[in-house]
């Protein structure tokens, strides 16, 4: 293990800084107009075969290119979006602000406040602060990849489809912008598409959305980043002072009651708090707008999704204008010239993230990057406001999870890698991406030394040992941190919310305190929950729970015998309500003894009613979540 004193880690932080310096045009109040961003050059002649050819200039491709060309691999990076820059969604859909991922302590022994380091500490410091300058950036992305001799470069490709021998990808059939074909062999295919469209081509399986959940045709919200200029210092300070805001040098979140905005809409757009990014040109870019009902692979969708976006932008910069004093010198100045896409396929790896790996604090034995963020479920209806499930402390991230079920020769990085639609919620985050493409990018050059396979490398202790210790001789860090065990996981019915949690039925919050495992349940809530299970497991639960969700209140306690009932209806089975609590002891549902450990039956406590949630889904589903 490669280890560096703070003081050697500075200077070569210095050092990093200094080299972008060189590169990018520095800017102050008056000259930051002078920033622009440098538009990358294809190479001159893509050749017929390469080591590995990385699909798309997002984040987590560049940084996958960027890691196999210092693993001395030949490279093609090549992007079939219309785009010009380097970055993808941060410095074309604009997302600026950075979800990032903290380490749960910091201390002499893992004094980084950041997990995984790597690539991504090395791009962060060259652009700086919790939200960038989007041009800044761009710059960066393109340094990292102009100083890497072993990259060649296709941008604005009409076409690139996976180039098949049977299961395995051998290469990708490209058609560049002038037209031209080329057919382009290589070792191995580093998937880096927002939607993992290389993937789908080859044939390999996914979920889409929430479908794992059983929820196929909800969509989470879509955002359009919109911009608005006149931002001076004294500006930034103003708007840094609205009471109830959060902000540091270059970020601000919040102004809660800006959801209360009427769109023009309502089913189609709304906002919710804000989100706001400082720019070096005097602008700012706003996160708050959700936009639904875009499906993320029809073009006519996400064309759709940006008229309505294009459209309620400068209405929302008129009502932030005239509800707060802060905003009134501002100017709308246009939107981003890409949608933020937040979900659309799911992998199906060797192996896939669960939400019960993030409730555990799980590592793995194939950890190749680690991941500490909110379970962030957004909106996916004006009706739902979206919900943070919960906080993990820090999650390993298996290899398993960048190699495809059925196909050969190709690795899927970013927010398509093998991930449950939960555990999504924190795993799509782009630092998170970024060292799944650092760690692809290492792999494919061990595979190829080794001469195994990729799906061969899943299964070899010593190989991923290799891999593991290369990479952070390469910097980065894959270790746990050492942390106390949540108050949540010491609880008797922990399985019982874990089960819960794993339907998308229960919330935690921030702090993980929302669970409320001893306070009281209800029948709405559980009706509700027991609603799920149908979506999930038709098959053993066919009632769809025609009865509606209003007819049970909140405001009174859940008994014992309604939850029986309720447990009953779902699964069909045919019984009187006062023998229903019986019907669940005799199939197992619940044992004798928990129901003697209740303490109050005509008062279950949520941890109690998810017990029961838990004992159902394993007795007549079949499935146990642990």
């Amino acid at each position: 293990m490669l280890v560096r004193s703070r003081a050697v880690t500075a200077w070569i932080n210095a050092m990093l800084v200094c080299s972008l310096l060189l590169f990018i045009p520095q800017t102050n109040a008056k000259a930051a107009k002078t920033l622009h961003t440098y538009t990358v050059a294809n190479t001159a002649v893509i050749k017929p075969s390469y080591d590995v050819i990385v699909a798309g200039t997002d984040p987590e491709g560049i940084m996958a290119a960027v890691s196999a060309a210092r693993n001395q691999l030949k490279v093609l990076l090549v992007e079939n979006r219309p785009r010009n820059v380097m970055g993808g969604l941060m410095t074309l859909g604009w997302l600026n602000s950075l979800d990032l991922n903290k380490s749960p302590k910091v201390s002499k022994e893992f004094p980084s406040p950041y997990l995984n380091k790597g690539l991504f500490q090395e791009w962060y410091y060259l652009i700086g602060g919790t939200s960038f300058d989007v041009r800044r950036a761009a710059n960066a992305f393109a340094k990292m990849v102009k100083d890497e001799k072993n990259i060649d470069v296709l941008m604005n490709a009409r076409s690139m489809n996976p180039l098949m021998e049977g299961n395995k990808v051998a290469g990708m059939q490209i058609v560049d912008g002038s037209g031209k074909a080329y057919t382009v062999r290589a070792g191995a295919v580093i998937d880096a598409t927002q939607d993992g469209d290389v993937m789908a081509a080859a044939g390999a399986p996914f979920t889409m959305d929430r479908e794992d959940i059983g929820d196929p045709a909800s969509k989470i919200a879509v955002t359009l980043v919109f911009k608005l200029s006149g931002v001076n210092d004294k500006a930034w300070k103003t708007l840094r002072q609205h009471k109830g805001a959060g902000s540091d040098a270059m970020s601000i979140w919040g102004y809660g009651d800006a959801k209360e905005y009427v769109s023009s809409d309502q089913t189609r757009v709304k906002i919710r708090s804000l989100n706001i990014g400082r720019q070096e040109d005097g602008t700012l870019l706003i996160n708050t707008m959700q936009i639904y009902g875009i499906d993320p692979l029809d073009p006519a969708s996400l064309s759709e999704g940006m008229k309505i976006g294009q459209k309620e932008a400068p209405l929302i910069v008129n009502y932030l204008k005239k509800k707060y004093k802060e905003f009134a010198t501002l100017s709308y100045a246009g939107t981003a010239p890409e949608l933020y896409v937040r979900e659309s396929r799911h992998m199906k790896g060797e192996y896939r993230l669960t939400m019960a790996d993030l409730m555990n604090n799980r590592d793995f034995w194939d950890a190749i990057a680690y991941g500490s963020y909110e379970v962030d479920i957004q909106s996916f209806t004006h009706a739902y406001s979206g919900a943070v499930v919960m906080k993990p402390k820090q999650y390993g991230v298996p290899f398993r999870t960048l190699v495809p079920q059925q196909v050969d020769g190709l690795l899927v990085v970013g927010r398509a890698a093998s991930f449950d639609t939960l555990p999504h919620g924190s795993a799509r985050v782009m630092p998170l991406g970024m060292a799944t493409g650092q760690a692809a990018g290492a792999a494919v050059k061990l595979a190829k030394e080794y001469k195994m396979s990729f799906r061969d490398l899943t299964k070899s202790k010593s190989g991923i040992a290799e891999l593991r210790k290369r990479l952070t001789k390469q910097g980065m860090d894959l270790r746990m941190v050492k942390f106390a065990a949540p108050e949540y996981s010491k609880h008797k019915y922990y399985p019982g919310l874990l089960a819960t949690a794993s339907l998308a039925a229960a919330v935690g919050g921030y702090s993980n305190d929302a669970w409320d495992l001893d306070g009281p349940s209800n029948p709405k809530r559980f009706y509700n929950t027991a609603a799920a299970f149908h979506r999930m497991f038709p098959e053993a639960f066919p009632n769809k729970m025609t009865m509606n969700a209003d007819d049970f209140s909140k405001d009174v306690p859940l008994s014992l015998k309604q939850a029986a009932n309720i447990i009953a209806l779902s699964a069909g089975i045919e019984t009187e309500p006062e023998a229903a609590i019986e019907v669940m002891t005799n199939r197992s549902i619940v044992s004798k003894d928990f129901i003697k450990g209740i303490k109050n039956p005509a008062k279950l406590t949520n941890g109690e009613a998810f017990m029961i949630v838990r004992g159902a889904i394993k007795s007549i589903a079949g499935v146990e979540y642990k």
